[in-house]
């Protein structure tokens, strides 16, 4: 049965509170926030769901994905304004969540737990803008990757808008948070992977490459991109672009390069 919230100083809805300046400040726990991500935690996320916090408005379209829940979490429904006050912003979705996280994975308990056969993996290494986070992880979920790996030096993918971004992907794609590049890749070279470095020059055009059957694309922070050092060591791979044109956005150069990928895979 909801509850319904009139007092945005409510104690229940603590977690929900200031969202823009605790937003990073959760840690066992996260925010969700719209439609398209919470149905991802509810049908397909391996994260517990803690409560809802929704407005009124929207609660008769959501009844049929509210059945899928236990009568023991809590549903709270208030007024737009009450929810935009709770919150301190207004919050035009209508709907958020909290979720718990279960122990962080480690890049070698997440490859250990994939299956045999060919492989692609998304690495991210210092990626710290959200929206190229969580638009890596829909991209690698559109196009069969088996998970993403992403160093410390990356943003949280359960960060709030990187989970929107995413339209959920981060919610039920495995992955593994933390180590330096170095350490992933060793990690990913004792478990057969062939790393692609992506890198906007001097690298074997994307389209001449057959990819190898246990394979892990390396995406670097727009600007510095990756290391020379990690470049050098690894095969380089470019994308061809149109004179005058250097770079493209990581989500789509991770994006072609999925989709190239996955359309040898496929054939």
């Amino acid at each position: 049965m909801p509850i319904h919230i009139t007092d945005p100083a409510d104690p229940r809805l603590a977690a929900y509170r200031d969202l823009k300046d605790r937003d990073l400040d959760r840690h066992d726990r996260f925010i969700v926030e719209g439609v398209i991500a919470l149905e991802q935690l509810i049908r397909a996320s391996r994260f517990p769901l803690h409560s809802l916090l929704i407005a009124e408005a929207r609660r008769p379209s959501l009844a049929p994905l509210l059945e899928y829940l236990s009568p023991t979490i809590p549903i709270y429904t208030a007024t737009q304004p009450v929810m935009d006050a709770i919150t301190g912003f207004h919050i035009h979705r209508g709907v958020l969540a909290l979720a718990r996280r279960p122990a962080p994975e480690t890049a070698q308990q997440l490859i250990a737990g994939l299956p045999a056969g060919p492989l692609t993996l998304l690495v991210l290494v210092g990626l710290s803008n959200h929206d190229n986070v969580g638009g890596c992880f829909r991209n690698a979920a559109a196009f069969g990757a088996g998970g993403v790996l992403l160093d410390s030096t990356c943003c949280d993918p359960l960060y709030r808008k990187a989970i929107r971004v995413s339209s959920g992907a981060a919610l039920t794609l495995p992955f593994a948070y933390g180590g330096d590049d170095a350490g992933l890749l060793e990690t990913l070279a004792v478990a057969g992977f062939t790393p692609w470095t992506l890198s906007p020059t001097d690298g074997a055009a994307l389209q001449s490459l057959t990819p190898p059957e246990r394979l892990a694309i390396i995406l670097g922070p727009e600007g510095p991109g990756l290391s020379p050092d990690l470049l050098a060591k690894h095969t380089r791979v470019s994308i061809p672009m149109s004179p005058g044109m250097d770079s493209i956005n990581v989500a789509t150069a991770g994006a072609i390069t999925l989709a190239h990928v996955f359309s040898r895979r496929t054939k």
